[in-house]
């Protein structure tokens, strides 16, 4: 069957900037200029992360800026108003932080992304201390696994596999990541499960699925010359 998936600690970064709780505006928006990141972690202590400081929490100062105080108050929430006026990450940052632990896989860190709205996670340890950061463009890095691995993955986890009888009539071909399986096969019901399986080998785009049942051999009489 496939191997296992890969997580989050296998494409992350590890060099990460991050700032203290007491950092100052301009210094937070100094920092992600400098390192051109759009989120930075907030730190206490050894390491341990509190929040999240991003864009979006530096613009509500900007766009309360721009507004009638009162009009903006009525609007936003009070979370918003009071990071309007917020000089420190500590007043600035989301918190609790939407984080991921090391062994999360790419799949699930995928979803929280995108469940969540956040570009950037943090990655975690059991006691929250700060061990990386992973992106968008990390979790796509599977994507970029060659043809040639993918099929290599194909033929010997999935269609050895489940074909054992077959596998030699079992032809796989992989282009930009689309996996294309031909050939004939003796249970027909298989062929769904086939691609599902296919599918989850990492780094697979889409499957072709070209399979046929294996063509029946005639016989009986007229199949051949008859015996004197």
């Amino acid at each position: 069957m496939p191997q296992t998936p890969h997580i989050v600690s296998d494409v992350m970064s590890q060099t990460v900037v991050a700032v203290g709780r007491d950092a100052p505006f301009k210094e937070i928006v100094r920092t992600m200029e400098q390192w051109k990141v759009s989120a930075l972690p907030v730190l206490e202590g050894e390491g341990r992360v509190i929040g999240v400081v991003s864009e979006a929490d530096l613009l509500t100062k900007e766009e309360f800026r721009d507004s009638d105080s009162s009009l903006f108050e009525q609007r936003r929430s009070l979370s918003d108003v009071a990071k309007a006026g917020a000089a420190k990450a500590e007043e600035l940052m989301s918190t609790p932080a939407i984080t991921v632990h090391p062994d999360v896989t790419l799949a699930q860190a995928a979803r929280i992304m995108a469940v969540r709205r956040v570009k950037r996670l943090p990655v975690v340890d059991d006691v929250g201390m700060l061990q990386g950061i992973v992106s968008r463009a990390d979790l796509l890095k599977v994507f970029l696994r060659s043809d040639e691995d993918i099929e290599e993955e194909v033929r010997r986890t999935v269609v050895s596999c489940l074909f054992p009888a077959f596998s030699h009539a079992v032809h796989v071909n992989v282009h930009e990541g689309v996996v294309t399986l031909r050939g004939h096969i003796r249970d027909t019901s298989l062929i769904s499960v086939a691609v599902r399986l296919v599918r989850a080998v990492e780094g697979v785009v889409d499957v072709e699925p070209r399979l046929a049942g294996e063509s029946a051999t005639p016989a009986g009489p007229g199949a051949g010359p008859a015996s004197e």
